[in-house]
């Protein structure tokens, strides 16, 4: 059985949902377009953020809330691996302006953000409940807004040189860029453009380009596109080439990834926690 489930719900201001449980899996440095919410089930997760250096966890009493375009990755924190479910959430839920903030303070803990989430999950596992998964994630943005709005300021986002070429990867995403002809035309050295972009956000030019190819890919495959058309449409050179980074990102296959859209969300990788979570949402007011 494949160790991820996803699907795009029908609510507005959620691009994906991702049910994950993994072991030995560790993802490599990356960013996403949307806030990641992600809240742990089971284990503990450990992952760096930005270019800090610094260590943080997500554990299952805390809520964990990533930013658009700040690199991070993730392993597990035990030999015993983790189960996590996230949320992808777009500009429409959380500014991004308020990354600073939540750079300073990834994790919340918040008992009643926590019970929130785990209610939209819920709701988002049946698709007839659009209304109510609508109105639970009304109030989960508020409290993350909040949040955000009470922690120290962060540091603005990275301006200038970093900021062109980061803006002429997302230009160039599927056609793809050379470094000689980016340090063209930014005019700027190739070494110093690497440097500035690793600075400002955390990862190399590459690594950046990669992940965010990979999550093209992914919105292609949950809308049902095949592997081999998915990879050359987001820039890849052929089905293996996106497989190999996909396994990477997500420690699964594109087919398998696509297949999972079919089957969510009427079967879940563990019914009882449904159960569990639905009948804590019966108990628990908004």
């Amino acid at each position: 059985m494949s160790p991820v489930t996803a699907w795009r719900p029908a609510v507005a201001g959620i691009s994906e949902v991702l049910h994950a449980r993994y072991v030995d899996h560790a993802y490599p440095m990356h960013t996403h377009d949307a806030w990641a919410l992600l809240i742990v089930d089971d284990g503990a997760i450990r992952y760096d953020l930005d270019k800090s250096g610094n260590h943080h966890g997500a554990v299952e009493t805390a809520v964990t809330l990533l930013p658009p375009g700040v690199a991070h990755d993730g392993r597990s924190a035990t030999p015993h691996g983790f189960r996590k479910r996230v949320l992808y959430l777009e500009p429409s839920v959380l500014d991004p302006a308020l990354a600073g903030a939540a750079v300073d303070t990834p994790t919340l803990r918040d008992g009643t953000l926590r019970t929130r989430v785990s209610a939209l999950h819920a709701a988002l596992a049946h698709p007839a409940d659009t209304f109510e998964a609508e109105s639970r994630l009304a109030f989960v943005g508020e409290r993350l807004r909040s949040h955000l709005r009470r922690a120290p300021a962060g540091v603005e986002a990275a301006r200038g040189l970093a900021a062109a070429f980061r803006d002429l990867l997302d230009e160039r995403t599927v056609t793809g860029v050379s470094l000689a002809e980016a340090a063209t035309v930014l005019h700027a050295h190739p070494t110093h453009l690497v440097r500035a972009f690793r600075r400002a956000y955390g990862l190399p030019p590459h690594a950046y380009l990669t992940g965010r190819r990979v999550e093209r890919a992914r919105a292609l495959l949950l809308a049902g596109m095949r592997p081999a058309e998915a990879a050359t449409a987001v820039g890849f050179y052929d089905q293996s080439h996106l497989t190999r980074h996909f396994r990477r990102f997500l420690a699964t296959p594109p087919a398998a990834y696509g297949r999972s859209a079919a089957a969510a969300p009427l079967s879940r990788m563990h019914a009882d926690l449904a159960v569990v979570a639905a009948s804590i949402c019966g108990n628990v007011m908004f």
